[in-house]
């Protein structure tokens, strides 16, 4: 930012829910700790204007609740007008579910609003906290952008899409279908970029969801009886449904399940069908799937979990339900 011929610092505001990014060592284990506000960013304070919101209570986040989301997002969209972008510091076990509601939740929304965590807490040895939060920093440095993103080792990814896929390694996240925007290291800077949503001074609007709302989960394994499953589903109160088959949305074909498929979206239920594969899209391939197809069931295409659950709570109790995750599939390229 320029004024009258003077260099003003960007300013961030800093959303800091909890996580093992901010942890120190309990009794119990790792539990969550605020004196990561007096010195993780100050490496970057000569570039950035940063103010804090801490949480109370700062969380491990997978304790997170649909009430912490609307927190958070009450939160994002009351500071955004105000400053440059948002950094939101989240714990990693729920982080890309959050990005994912996030997205949805901002749709055209003119600053960056940037996710990160670590894997091992800011001040423990070989820690990726620093790492992760300079690629944080530096993309939010960028010019003309905005989106929400997940800045994690060194790579900068689009929300939607994106997944935790280690424990046991600083990298942390990938995202399969739609890969990283740009990659970042100290020596190179950016580099490998490609191009981001472009800042655009549009009106953009926020999309809330059903406090209410609740998502039933079935991931299928070969030695899951399908009688109990069906029973499982008939007795389901959940208004929508999230289905987790092989390959390219494939399932069993028998008809003690797949009816209980169709009474339950006969009776109003929604179900969207996705593939239990890192990279996999759920779509009309196989013969194998069309028992499903032809109960009703919504194929995901590349939806993964974080985005499947995303849609489905922005769905519940929509009455255009179907066709608005049917829109949102096709806006965001998941078909």
């Amino acid at each position: 930012l320029v004024i009258e011929g003077m260099m003003m610092n960007k300013r961030i505001f800093v959303l800091y829910t909890g996580g093992t990014i901010g942890m120190c060592q309990s009794e119990q284990g790792l539990r969550p700790d605020t004196a990561l506000v007096s010195e993780a960013l100050t490496p970057f304070a000569h570039q950035f204007d940063f103010d804090w919101w801490v949480c109370e209570p700062l969380i491990d986040s997978s304790a997170v609740t649909l009430a912490n989301w609307q927190d958070w997002l009450a939160i994002v969209v009351e500071k955004l007008p105000d400053y440059d972008g948002i950094l939101i510091l989240h714990g990693t076990d729920t982080l890309a579910y959050t990005a994912n509601m996030l997205a949805l939740a901002l749709q055209g929304v003119n600053k960056p609003v940037v996710l990160t965590g670590s894997q091992l807490p800011y001040n423990a040895v070989n820690s990726d906290a620093p790492l992760n939060l300079a690629t944080a920093v530096a993309s939010l440095a960028w010019e003309d952008w905005a989106a929400v993103a997940i800045a994690f080792h060194g790579q900068l990814f689009p929300a939607v899409g994106s997944s935790k896929v280690s424990t046991e390694t600083a990298e942390g996240f990938a995202n399969w279908h739609f890969g990283a925007w740009a990659r970042w290291s100290a020596e190179q800077g950016w580099h490998h970029k490609r191009a981001l949503p472009a800042a655009t001074n549009a009106e953009w609007c926020v999309q809330t969801w059903n406090p209410q709302a609740q998502v039933a989960c079935f991931y299928l394994i070969p030695s899951l009886p399908m009688a109990y499953l069906a029973q499982q589903i008939r007795t389901c109160t959940t208004p929508t449904m999230i289905l987790q088959t092989y390959g390219h949305g494939n399932a069993p074909s028998e008809a003690v399940w797949v009816d209980a498929i169709r009474a339950y979206i006969e009776r109003g239920g929604l179900v969207l069908n996705i593939s239990q594969v890192a990279q996999g899209c759920a779509a009309a391939v196989y013969a194998q799937g069309d028992a499903l197809r032809t109960a009703g069931v919504i194929n995901g295409g590349k939806c993964n979990i974080e985005t499947a659950n995303a849609l489905l709570t922005f769905a519940c109790g929509r009455a255009d339900a179907a066709a608005y995750v049917q829109n949102q599939l096709k806006q965001w390229n998941l078909l």
